[in-house]
């Protein structure tokens, strides 16, 4: 028979056969398996607190404020936009950059195109944390906000643009809502643009200011619409009271409001901004091109006018 090596004699002799280990090192196992355990726990909790990757949590919801998030891309500076947004600088080398061109369109009014460099837009991560190169643009003519958006091309109806020469500015924003910029000044497009009377019956890329309500002619894109829906926004309350318009996909609608108070019509899942000057009606124009069931809201009351339901 073969002898026991040195020193492991005893332990073959006390627990009844060979390989198996005394009972202190059998403890010694089980603590050092349950602290391991317990070490993954850890980490997994601590995985979910940190969000696992997941979107930074959104401050911009109905009844909250444009709050800056705590994102660290860049420096956040106490300087503001003439929006009254806070600039958030970056680098020259490598930061945001964008270009504004602008072409009639064949029925009403110009098609927009920004050309972007180190930037991308993001609508799904709009109001978290501000991220480098990311966010969304804000489209103003004349100072005035006009929409704001979410990708290189925008319609802008002729409707929306009063005869005679205007500025056109395009402004990077980061998802926090602060303003991209270099050098202290906030970095944006801009482009002059001529707004002429349309012809009786043209389409046109301009027109004249309509008069006051309820006696504003359609406009030539208005008249090519399939429905129209008139709304009054006045005190906080919407006339007629807010209900469904149902459309055909493929459908042209024309949402014509008048609002007491400056605001911004936003047509949920089409990306549709109009800005509602106070007091005189605008007019947004838009196909139904995809189904489902779609909300328009004012922006800054977050009053819901109505909603579409396209089949």
């Amino acid at each position: 028979m073969t002898p026991h090596a040195p020193g492991r004699a005893g332990n073959h002799d006390r627990h009844g056969g060979a390989g198996v280990p005394p009972r202190t090192a059998r403890g010694r196992g089980r603590s050092t398996r349950t602290a391991a355990l317990l070490t993954v726990a850890l980490l997994l909790v601590g995985g979910a607190a940190a969000g696992c990757g997941g979107r930074a949590t959104t401050h911009h919801k109905p009844g909250t404020s444009h709050e800056q998030a705590t994102g660290s891309a860049g420096t956040l500076l106490d300087a503001q936009d003439p929006t009254g947004h806070r600039l958030r600088e970056v680098p020259a080398a490598g930061a945001p950059e964008v270009r504004l061109a602008a072409r009639p369109d064949s029925e009403d009014g110009w098609n927009l195109q920004l050309t972007v460099k180190n930037f991308r837009f993001t609508p799904d991560s709009t109001g978290g944390a501000a991220l480098p190169g990311a966010g969304h643009a804000h489209l103003e003519l004349d100072g005035r906000k006009l929409a704001r958006l979410y990708g290189p091309w925008f319609h802008l109806p002729a409707a929306q643009v009063p005869e005679g020469a205007h500025t056109l500015t395009v402004r990077l924003y980061a998802d926090d809502h602060t303003a991209w910029a270099v050098a202290g000044k906030a970095v944006e497009g801009t482009l002059q643009l001529a707004a002429t009377a349309a012809a009786p019956g043209q389409g046109g890329h301009g027109h004249t200011p309509p008069p006051s309500p309820p006696s504003a002619p359609a406009s030539p894109s208005e008249a090519s619409a399939d429905r129209t829906v008139t709304l009054t926004v006045r005190d906080g309350k919407v006339t007629p009271a807010p209900g469904r318009t149902e459309l055909r996909r493929g459908e042209r609608v024309a949402l014509r409001v008048t609002s007491d108070r400056a605001d911004t019509l936003h047509v949920h899942g089409y990306d549709k901004e109009l800005a509602l000057p106070a007091g005189q009606e605008a007019t947004l124009v838009l196909t139904a091109d995809r189904t489902g069931l779609f909300e328009v809201e004012t922006h800054e009351s977050h009053l819901v006018l109505t909603q579409l339901l396209v089949r």
